[in-house]
């Protein structure tokens, strides 16, 4: 079992900074923490979406509309999850969730299908 808590999120203006931390724990979160770990947001009225992945070997995915804004990176030793956003815009408003799963590096995609536990999210809102 794997349980995620996401914290960091908030109410910022368009054009701020927000990190999102997702703290990971369980008898089995060495083993997926290290696997494949992702971002995923949904916006009111849409469906949720994936943002950013980061494998065990270190490689990082981001979807489109976030490259060159989402970082993501963990620390492995607090088994913590991070997800930095810049330059933040109204559409960027939503609640953001830190999944994870069990994956080889070339099927930890942003998909949620290669996800097996979910957090239970941390609001952001922004506000123009």
């Amino acid at each position: 079992q794997v349980q995620l808590v996401e914290s960091g999120g908030g109410s910022v203006q368009a054009g701020g900074s927000l990190r999102l931390s997702c703290a990971a724990s369980g008898y089995a979160i060495v083993t997926y923490f290290t696997s494949c770990m992702g971002w995923f947001r949904q916006a009111p009225g849409k469906e949720r979406e994936g943002l950013a992945t980061i494998r065990s070997d270190g490689s990082t995915t981001y979807a489109d509309s976030v490259k060159g804004r989402f970082t993501i990176s963990k620390e492995n030793a607090k088994n913590t999850l991070y997800l930095q956003i810049d330059t933040l815009k109204p559409e960027d408003t939503g609640m953001y969730y830190c999944a994870a799963g069990l994956r080889t590096p070339g099927y930890c995609r942003i998909l949620e299908t290669d996800f097996t536990y979910w957090g239970q999210g941390t609001q952001v809102t922004v506000s123009s």
